[in-house]
């Protein structure tokens, strides 16, 4: 009987959880195009203007023998805009929930995970256009895009368990999100975005392989672009460090959220 009781509860838990959460990223969804007149478009625009930079610098200015070089650095762009855009938001989670916060039995560690998930929508909105350049480049899809939702689920998992400490620092140390902003604009030239990852000297490449997006991008493009299966043993190693990442991560956001009332 207590058995049945505990499981009923949990299956409503987790049913409140997931409306939560949905009603969450509606609200922020909703807040980040209030007023906009492009709205959602917004989410097409940056990346289209940087690809159009790009396009330009390493097909007129420095050259760069890259086939089919709009859908390889687009679909960079898309993939990195996702992780690089939650991690940045997450850090000012907790300061700009404070309403949220201070209520009784809120649930806090959903607040990376909703900021995670808003991301994978404009991910998952961006990638119709990615398709129009794939087609307009000549690249066919084939039965190895059924597995892009594996790659879209160890993602989600790494940001979050990267958010969780970021949003948790950010409340003490409020120079985090400033100090994110230079090391991920660091990171963005030192990940293969808009070059190939065996254009870097080899001596190099053991340093790449050290940022968890590495492998998957190189994943994303092997099927996007290439037609081919990933490379599963990189990305094995991938979901290890996420499933390390993970629990120390929400950990640390877990000790830190019971000062959450205090530092704000």
């Amino acid at each position: 009987m207590r058995n049945t009781e505990t499981l009923v509860y949990r299956r409503r838990r987790m049913a409140h959880l997931f409306d939560l959460l949905r009603e969450l990223v509606d609200r922020d969804m909703k807040l980040l195009y209030k007023r906009s007149a492009l709205g959602i478009a917004w989410t097409l625009i940056n990346p289209l203007l940087q690809l159009a930079v790009f396009s330009f610098v390493f097909r007129s200015v420095i050259p760069v023998n890259i086939p089919q070089f709009s859908s390889f650095a687009f679909s960079g762009l898309l993939i990195w805009t996702w992780t690089q855009t939650a991690l940045f938001q997450a850090t000012g989670l907790i300061t700009s929930n404070r309403a949220l916060i201070r209520q009784p039995n809120f649930p806090t560690a959903i607040l990376p995970v909703v900021t995670t998930t808003t991301g994978l929508i404009h991910f998952l909105l961006a990638l119709p256009v990615l398709i129009i350049f794939l087609a307009i480049d000549g690249i066919q899809p084939n039965s190895v895009l059924l597995y892009l939702p594996v790659l879209m689920v160890i993602q989600f998992f790494l940001t979050v368990s990267l958010a969780y400490p970021l949003a948790a620092i950010n409340v003490t140390f409020r120079d985090t999100q400033h100090t994110l902003g230079v090391v991920l604009q660091m990171l963005f030239y030192l990940t293969p975005i808009f070059y190939d990852l065996n254009s870097v000297p080899k001596q190099f490449q053991p340093l790449y392989h050290l940022n968890p997006m590495v492998p998957l991008i190189e994943a994303y493009r092997a099927i996007i672009l290439k037609g081919t299966q990933p490379d599963w043993q990189a990305l094995l190693v991938v979901s290890l460090i996420v499933a390390v990442l993970l629990p120390l991560g929400l950990g640390i956001f877990t000790r830190q959220s019971d000062r959450f009332v205090e530092e704000l």
